[in-house]
């Protein structure tokens, strides 16, 4: 275990039953969501790709601008 999730684990231990358990659903959720998200694009290379260079065409031909994270 990494000392940053230790730290973190020590932490949540302290919290009242319920807290810990909220904590360790949400890490579960997203654990799973990640896995879930690593499958998908596993299944599809091709297909994310040519949307990434479909995508980029549109950026340099004018028809979309590049958004960044703050404006998602």
């Amino acid at each position: 275990m990494s000392a940053l999730l230790d730290r973190a684990v020590a932490e949540a231990r302290k919290l009242p039953d319920a807290e810990q358990d909220a904590l360790a659903a949400l890490i579960l959720d997203e654990i799973e969501d990640d896995r879930r998200w690593d499958e998908a694009f596993a299944k599809s290379p091709g297909k994310l790709a040519a949307l990434a260079t479909r995508a980029a065409e549109q950026v340099r031909a004018g028809q979309c601008r590049a958004a960044g994270f703050d404006e998602l």
